[in-house]
């Protein structure tokens, strides 16, 4: 860098300097090589609050002009017929005409101006600083460290403006995300990323944190053991299952433990008596536990049951089988107002260092559902003589608004034939297709997510539905299980079946639905190059499909409506269903309630009847 400052071309100072043996380097590489070394520079000097040395480290001395070259003093006595005259004479005339050479001539040598010029200045300014910087740049990156004391400063600025102001925020969001981390940061692509990943793995031992191997391959090519070793197991904000109870606070020794001896359950702490709760909710008596064999309800459950496990160790200091009445008290005033240590985005996968158990308060509806959730898990372990006493059956619970069913989260007629149209145009690719067979198929079965991701083919059967005037239209009856294990038939339109049949076609099944070789394919299937039998789309995946499209659709349209299909998700279709169903539309008889009831498989017409409330209160 002296010899770059002192006016070496790039390519030489390279070839004193940094070649070595045998190597050849193109141009592109030393350039890039030297801006690397400048930033890192700079980097350092901003470090130490040297902004102005920072700037001054990147300049290119020569973008200022040298000062002119003043001839030597023989060059002007020749010029001037002045060879004959003494010395002493020639250096009179000479500072006659060169006034600023302050005698630069004397001794026959050539003069610059006494005043060096403005690129002389940078040139000495900068050996200066580079002297410096030399005890600075061996130091060692630290996690505080902001992320434009390390990284080009455009980089870094792209990084601050997405919330990732230092270096542990940096490698959090790596590893809390994945391979793809750089898609939420605007400006930066693939190359950027791994220049960035590159030095990160370089530094560290330096900085005491570590990026995860998850991060080196795509999401889909990684097994579930690698996912789960991200975060370890714990005594800390981390997923139930991840969850380390303390010796002390196991619930062994719980101050409600019921005896031991009249217990029927082989839990012998509060972890593993959650669990046996969870397992009771399993439809079909399974008992499963692994995260793809969960039922939505379990989910739904083991989330109430995990906040309240993570509060009770973590900020109340108790075993769960110690909570007192005053205590679940307190718990539902907690998810009021949570910290925000224990609030995070939604849907980030539970193997992510980014999981929180809340996205942020919660709203009176659902701490109302939250209590009811926790007094059927105390309610349990009451009737299983695990525990004395149901703390939560003392707590009072929020007011219920009752509301009508999807007052707020249905779309009109309008919006449907809308986002349909936009369907019939959609990429006629294979995630093109399955994005818009799922959009179909929700809105006219009104199905849940979890429902529709989990049926089969052999869940179809034929049937007639004999029209008034005689003739049969072909129709289908999908055999669906829904929640609490209760199964119940949907029809499904003939063209749906159709298009699904065109779809199995076309990756070498069967064309007839209900053929025997087409057992077990998903009605979402994901039909994948050199998969033989296709797995079923993800409930997280079908949910953030919709959830992108119906945004897109959104664009395209101005004011409340666009407002509305921003708000939008796979829930709303199923509100849909029953809202336009109940009511008809031209060409379309409203469907019985008793048929909604069925489609929606709700247990209570009651429930049904109030997606009509709601469109007469409209």
């Amino acid at each position: 860098m002296r010899a770059l400052a002192q006016g070496l071309d790039e390519r030489t100072s390279w070839e004193r300097y940094l070649r070595l043996e045998g190597e050849h380097t193109d141009l592109r590489t030393v350039r890039s090589t030297i801006a690397w070394i400048r930033d890192e520079f700079a980097a350092a000097a901003k470090r130490e609050n040297k902004p102005g040395t920072a700037r001054l480290i990147l300049l290119d001395p020569d973008r200022f002009k040298s000062a002119p070259a003043l001839p030597t003093l023989a060059e002007f006595a020749a010029a001037q017929g002045m060879e004959d005259f003494s010395e002493a004479e020639q250096i009179e005339a000479y500072e006659a005409a060169y006034p600023a050479g302050g005698g630069g001539g004397r001794g026959g040598q050539g003069g610059a101006s006494a005043r060096p010029s403005r690129r002389a200045r940078v040139i000495d300014h900068q050996l200066q600083a580079l002297r410096w910087l030399e005890g600075l740049v061996v130091k060692d990156p630290r996690p505080g460290d902001s992320v434009g004391t390390w990284l080009h400063p455009a980089l870094a600025a792209r990084l601050e403006r997405s919330g990732v102001p230092t270096l542990s925020d940096l490698i959090e969001r790596i590893n809390g995300i994945g391979a793809r981390w750089w898609v939420q940061v605007p400006g930066v692509g693939e190359l950027k990323a791994t220049r960035i990943l590159d030095w990160l793995l370089a530094n560290e031992q330096a900085l005491g944190m570590r990026v995860g191997a998850h991060v080196k391959r795509p999401r889909a090519q990684l097994a579930p053991s690698v996912l789960s070793a991200v975060v370890p197991a714990a005594t800390a904000i981390v997923p139930f299952e991840k969850f380390v109870l303390p010796a002390d606070l196991d619930g062994r020794a719980g101050r409600y433990r019921a005896p031991h001896d009249k217990c029927l359950l082989m839990a012998a702490d509060d972890h593993a008596a959650i669990g046996a709760w969870l397992a009771s909710k399993q439809p079909d008596g399974s008992g499963a536990s692994t995260e793809g064999e969960l039922s939505s309800t379990q989910r739904s459950y083991r989330k109430e049951a995990e906040r309240l496990l993570l509060w009770s160790i973590l900020e109340r200091k108790k075993a769960l089988s110690s909570l007192s009445v005053e205590d679940a008290a307190a718990f539902s005033s907690f998810l009021v107002d949570p910290p925000s240590t224990w609030c995070g985005p939604r849907h980030c996968q539970r193997w992510s260092p980014l999981w929180r158990p809340l996205e942020g308060p919660l709203t009176p509806t659902a701490r109302r559902q939250s209590l009811i959730i926790l007094r059927s898990l105390f309610a349990f372990l009451v009737s299983q003589g695990y525990v004395v006493g149901n703390p939560f059956s003392a707590v009072a619970l929020p007011p219920n608004p009752q509301r009508p069913l999807g007052s707020s989260r249905t779309l009109s007629f309008a919006q449907w034939d809308h986002i349909d149209g936009l369907l019939q145009g959609h990429a006629d690719t294979e995630p093109g297709r399955r994005l818009r067979r799922a959009m179909r198929w929700l809105y006219a079965t009104g199905l849940r997510l979890a429902e529709i991701t989990n049926v089969r083919c052999e869940d179809l059967k034929p049937a007639e539905n004999h029209a008034a005037h005689g003739a049969t239209a072909p129709d289908w009856l999908l055999r669906v299980a829904g929640k609490g294990g209760r199964s119940r038939q949907v029809r499904v339109p003939d063209e749906l079946v159709s298009e699904l049949g065109d779809e199995l076609e076309r990756h070498g099944f069967d064309r007839q639905v209900g053929a025997v070789s087409n057992r077990g394919i998903p009605i979402m299937a994901r039909f994948e190059p050199d998969v033989e039998r296709p797995a079923s789309w993800s409930a997280s995946g079908l949910y953030q499909a919709i959830k992108a499209f119906l945004a897109q659709a959104a664009d395209c349209l101005e004011g409340a409506d666009a407002q509305h299909l921003r708000k939008a998700s796979t829930h709303w279709l199923r509100h849909s269903h029953g809202s336009h169903a109940l009511q008809g539309r031209e060409g379309q008889a409203p469907v019985p309630i008793r048929v909604v009831q069925n489609n929606l498989g709700h247990a209570s017409v009651g429930t049904t009847s109030m997606y009509r409330n709601a469109e007469s209160r409209r």
